[in-house]
């Protein structure tokens, strides 16, 4: 059977993620994502109402054309995660490609969210759900499977394409936690058995964004420790506490609600994304909140509990807020610039739960955003994080499980590449044999 690996986006970047796997007539993709970066650098670009050609020109979401050289038919969308930069694009480009989209329960909730929230491009793709553990048929001599991993997101799988020739591995995004705070562990025995059967892994693409990291990545429960400690050394603090993080950790969310009702403060949950996320892991049982948190996400709303929360006294409150990368139009930004009801006071704390994404854009955004703050008397509480993403020893671990016969390093670009392969030589892996460096828009012939 002919194994073709389309490496489509997110192989020059960290974003707009999409690679395509033939195996015989029969095409699944993986990912379809957003760059955000590329949006955010454009003054008001709303991406809902710009033509998809327009948004490939832009580098904002995968150029897809290169399926065209792909000689069989698309049987599913497999969307990892919910993470923008791996699902945004499908409400652009899915309704080119008669097949379901095929992930797990949350996943499909914000997928069919960004779907109805951009009915322009005309995506009616089948919606599939799929849990972690399961698998399904593709076409007649394949078959999908789900192994259970842990993110800075919940609900998240490595997709596992069984072909006669071999597993085809698809590994972005994880990292190893054995106890995360919301799901199941990392599935390391599944690994490990599929590295063990019959034909073995044929190719393992593989997340390496965090290759060049020594040791491995902690468990989200050190991240609960240390954000524990850091809000119980401020309980006495009568002033403002504020915090952001990821919208959609929610594992970190309820960590800090949790928290907050620990200090004696009530806390709220403000922001579009922050109320899309949390709110849609509380609809699907995923996380169970006070009945009483109050999540606000459009800006009058917003507003209006800003100006109880000053009201009532902020020292009875804990606004997690958006804006912990500095995003322009996010909850944090603009209380920095002061265009909320919320007014800092010198020595109020801003807590970082989570860290830069390593891009330029984002990382002159965030510094921005911290200066704006320092401004009004702020003090930073930064990097109380954890990354979801595989450091070395970890990247070590997976080469270890799977045995694959072939790596493709992705998630990154060229120069960020150079510590997976320098990883991946050492054990016995080499450039152009079985180790492929590539670019978007490029084809690897596996077996002709």
């Amino acid at each position: 059977m002919e194994i073709e690996i389309a490496t489509i986006g997110g192989y020059e970047e960290v974003g707009r993620q999409m690679t395509a796997v033939r195996a015989g007539d029969d095409v699944v993709v993986f990912d379809m994502g957003l760059n955000l970066s590329k949006v955010l650098i454009h003054d008001n670009v709303e991406t809902e109402r710009m033509h998809s050609l327009d948004l490939i020109d832009m580098g904002a979401i995968p150029d897809d054309r290169i399926m065209s050289e792909l000689e069989g038919d698309v049987k599913a969308i497999v969307p990892t995660h919910g993470h923008l930069d791996h699902i945004g694009a499908i409400s652009k480009l899915a309704h080119r490609y008669d097949a379901p989209i095929v992930a797990t329960p949350y996943t499909i909730e914000l997928v069919k969210q960004q779907i109805q929230g951009e009915e322009k491009f005309g995506v009616q793709n089948d919606l599939v759900k799929m849990e972690a553990g399961e698998t399904m048929s593709i076409g007649e001599r394949n078959e999908l499977e789900f192994v259970n991993v842990t993110h800075s997101i919940i609900d998240a799988i490595n997709p596992v394409l069984h072909t006669p020739e071999g597993a085809i591995v698809y590994g972005l995004d994880k990292r190893m936690d054995h106890t995360p705070v919301i799901g199941d562990p990392i599935d390391m025995e599944r690994f490990r058995e599929i590295g063990r059967e019959d034909n073995g892994v044929l190719c393992y693409i593989e997340d390496c964004t965090n290759a060049g990291k020594k040791g491995r990545t902690p468990s989200e429960s050190v991240a609960r420790r240390h954000l524990k400690d850091v809000m119980y050394s401020i309980e006495d603090y009568d002033g403002g506490i504020v915090a952001t993080t990821f919208s959609s950790h929610i594992a970190r969310v309820k960590s800090l609600v949790e928290f907050a009702d620990d200090i004696g403060r009530q806390p709220v949950l403000l922001g579009r994304s922050m109320e899309k996320y949390s709110g849609t892991a509380e609809r699907l049982d995923f996380v169970d909140f006070p009945e009483d948190l109050g999540m606000y996400g459009h800006r009058k709303s917003v507003d209006r509990t800003f100006k109880r929360v000053m009201n009532e006294g902020k020292e009875n409150f804990l606004p997690i807020v958006t804006g912990h990368q500095g995003e322009p139009r996010a909850m944090l930004t603009r209380m920095g610039r002061g265009e909320t009801p919320y007014e800092l006071d010198d020595g109020d704390k801003v807590l970082f739960s989570a860290r830069v994404i390593p891009e330029p854009m984002n990382e002159g955004q965030r510094y921005q955003s911290e200066r704006l703050l320092g401004m009004q008397g702020a003090r930073i509480y930064d990097d109380i994080h954890v990354s979801g993403h595989l450091n070395r020893e970890g990247h070590y671990e997976m080469l270890q499980a799977l045995q694959p016969q072939n790596v493709i390093p992705a998630h990154q670009d060229m120069s960020g590449f150079s510590d997976y392969v320098n990883l991946a030589e050492n054990q016995g892996y080499k450039m152009g044999r079985d180790l492929h460096v590539t670019r978007n828009g490029n084809l690897i012939t596996l077996v002709e």
